[in-house]
């Protein structure tokens, strides 16, 4: 069983930045794909990164050139850098990993407000 724990989360103002943490528990880390959804009320999840196990990554096209999603194997942790924040990026936002078999973590709130 995988265990995913978020952190990073938080109230920031439009134009500021976050970065998002997820640990994942297992050894198998190394070897998977990793992924960042983000969810608001009455919508359903949007893929916002994912990031292969050699490091190559995909973004939504509306995150592209604002968000980053990095990881560290030897800490069993993927990042997600948000620069630039909106508004409409206020959600929340939950790590996965990719494949037959995912696991979610449970999810940290994002807030951009004034």
């Amino acid at each position: 069983q995988v265990q995913l724990v978020e952190s990073g989360g938080g109230l920031v103002q439009p134009g500021g930045s976050l970065r998002l943490s997820c640990a994942h528990s297992g050894s198998i880390f190394v070897i998977t794909t990793m992924a960042w959804y983000r969810q608001t009320p009455g919508k359903q999840r949007e893929l916002v990164a994912t990031i292969t196990s050699n490091g190559i990554t995909t973004y939504g096209d509306s995150v592209k050139g604002r968000f980053t999603i990095s990881r560290d194997n030897a800490k069993n942790t993927v990042y997600l850098q948000m620069n630039s924040l909106k508004p409409e990026d206020t959600a929340v936002y939950y790590c996965r990993t990719q494949g037959p078999t995912y696991y979610w973590g449970q999810g940290t709130q994002v807030t951009v407000s004034s």
